[in-house]
C-alpha cells in the first residue's frame, strides 16, 4: 500500500441520499478537527472489503469537522462502493486518506459553468456550497440524470439559497431526452474569465469535451471518478507471472491485478486503486496490456502497466515484480 499515513474515521450518521446512493458522514472519534480542504477535492477511503477509493468530498469546505461523501453502490463494480455501502452503519471505523484536489475551483475565474451527470454532483455540491456561502462568484449549475429518484441532494438543489443558479433536467434513461447544452458552450467565457468544470459518466464528458473544443484548454475542467474500471462485457481471464520467481496467478474477470497479487501475499504500492495516482506503475516485460489508466503516457504503454485497472490483450503477462 501507500506510504502515505491514514486517519482512522468514525461513521458519525448515514443515510439513502437517493436511489442507490449513500450519504455517510465522517468525524473523528475524539472530535478533533480533520485536515482542511477546498472545494472539488476527494479522499481516499479503504473500504470494508480492504479496497481503497476516491470519493469527492460534498459538503462545505467550511466545515472542519466532517467529511461527507455520497456513494453509489455499483453492482456491477469491483465490488469497494458494495462493501462500504453494504457496511456502513454509524460507529464503524474507516481508513482515510487526507484530501487532495485535481478539481479545483480556478482562483482567477470570474464566473462557473457547472455541469453535473449523476453521480458527478458530489464535487459540485462542495463547490455550489463554498461558492453560494462564501467565495460569491457566480455560478449556473446544470444537474443531469435519469430521474427524480435517482437524483441526491435533489431537495436541497431546488430550494434556496442553490435554486436560482441550478438547473435539473431528467431525461428518462432516454438519449433522446438529452439536455442541449450547446446554447450553454457554444459562447466561450475567455473574454469574461467564464470556466466550465464537468464531472459524470464518460458520454457526458466527452459530449462537453467536443461542445467545448472552441474554449481555451485553461477553461474547461474534468474530473472522472477515476478511469475504466468497471468490468467490460468482452473480459477473460488471463495470467501474470511475477519475472523475479517465475509464479503465475490468474486474474479472473471482474478482479484487478493489483487484488489478485495481493490475494497471494505479493505486495505491490498502491494508493487510489482507480488509475489515476501512478503508485502501481509496474514495469510490463512481456505481453500486451489493456491499459484502462488516465496516468500512462502513450511512450510509456508498450513497457508498463497500472496494476490496479489494467488487464491483458495477450494470454499472459510477464511482470517485473
Amino acid at each position: 500500500m501507500s506510504n502515505t499515513p491514514l486517519m482512522r474515521l468514525r461513521i458519525a450518521h448515514t443515510e439513502p441520499a437517493a436511489r442507490g446512493i449513500q450519504r455517510i458522514e465522517l468525524r473523528h472519534p475524539q472530535g478533533d478537527l480533520l485536515p482542511p480542504f477546498t472545494a472539488g477535492a476527494h479522499i481516499p477511503v479503504r473500504t470494508s472489503g480492504g479496497a481503497m477509493r476516491q470519493y469527492s468530498l460534498c459538503n462545505s469546505p467550511a466545515e472542519t469537522d466532517r467529511y461527507v461523501i455520497a456513494v453509489k453502490r455499483e453492482e456491477n463494480g469491483r465490488g469497494g462502493s458494495r462493501s462500504l455501502v453494504d457496511a456502513a452503519q454509524p460507529g464503524l471505523m474507516l481508513d482515510v486518506g487526507e484530501p487532495e484536489n485535481l478539481f479545483e475551483l480556478d482562483p482567477k475565474a470570474s464566473s462557473f459553468v457547472l455541469i453535473a451527470g449523476g453521480i458527478g454532483i458530489t464535487p459540485m455540491m462542495a463547490m455550489a456550497r463554498h461558492l453560494v456561502s462564501e467565495d460569491g462568484r457566480p455560478f449556473k449549475l446544470y444537474y443531469l440524470t435519469r430521474d427524480a429518484e435517482g437524483s441526491a441532494f435533489l431537495d436541497e438543489l431546488c430550494a434556496q439559497p442553490f435554486a436560482p443558479s441550478v438547473v435539473v433536467h431528467h431525461d428518462g434513461g432516454d438519449p433522446a431526452n438529452a439536455y442541449d447544452l450547446w446554447p450553454v458552450l457554444e459562447k466561450p467565457g475567455s473574454t469574461r474569465g467564464r470556466h466550465v468544470y464537468c464531472c459524470g459518466p464518460t458520454p457526458l464528458m466527452d459530449a462537453v469535451r467536443d461542445m467545448s473544443g472552441h474554449w481555451p484548454t485553461s477553461a474547461v475542467h474534468f474530473e472522472s471518478f477515476g478511469a475504466d474500471t468497471l468490468p467490460h462485457a468482452d473480459d477473460q481471464p488471463f495470467e501474470v507471472q511475477l519475472q523475479r520467481s517465475g509464479v503465475r496467478y490468474t486474474v479472473p474477470v471482474g478482479r484487478s491485478i493489483l487484488d489478485t497479487l495481493r490475494e497471494h501475499g505479493v505486495e505491490v504500492a498502491s494508493s487510489c486503486e482507480s488509475g489515476t495516482c501512478g503508485s502501481c506503475k509496474t514495469r510490463l516485460l512481456e505481453g500486451e496490456a489493456d491499459h484502462r489508466d488516465l496516468v500512462l503516457l502513450p511512450e510509456e504503454r508498450a513497457r508498463r502497466i497500472m496494476v490496479c485497472v489494467s488487464r491483458a490483450k495477450t494470454p499472459c503477462l510477464v511482470l517485473d515484480l
